[in-house]
């Protein structure tokens, strides 16, 4: 009888802004921006989540960006505030991270 394997950790790609690429492990269940936050990728998410400061803001490949939710209106007034906004650009604070998001990549911009 076969032992069964232990589930591989699911990874965000990220490029930093930088350009450097990062493979991080994320957790079932956290922000993304949590994620981020904690591997000290340059996101600090300010406002916890609360949609008010958009610090946490990340631009998601365009592969991926139509298997996100789509951004509800809080979350699109919060990105009004940026100077640069691109069209998959989102707040990682309203990403909830799930398996099904394994290899999700994206880009934290230069100006936030």
């Amino acid at each position: 009888m076969t032992q069964p394997q232990p589930k591989a950790a699911s990874v965000i790609k990220v490029t930093d802004r930088n350009g450097n690429k990062h493979e991080l492990e994320a957790v079932e269940g956290w922000r993304v921006m949590e994620i981020l936050r904690d591997y000290r990728m340059g996101i600090e998410g300010i406002c916890g989540g609360s949609l008010d400061c958009a610090s946490c803001h990340v631009i998601i490949d365009p592969k991926w960006a139509d298997r996100l939710h789509p951004p509800r209106e809080d979350e699109i007034d919060a990105m009004d505030e940026l100077p640069l906004v691109e069209p998959t650009s989102r707040l990682s604070c309203q990403i909830l991270w799930s398996d099904d998001l394994d290899g999700l990549e994206l880009t934290i911009p230069q100006e936030v």
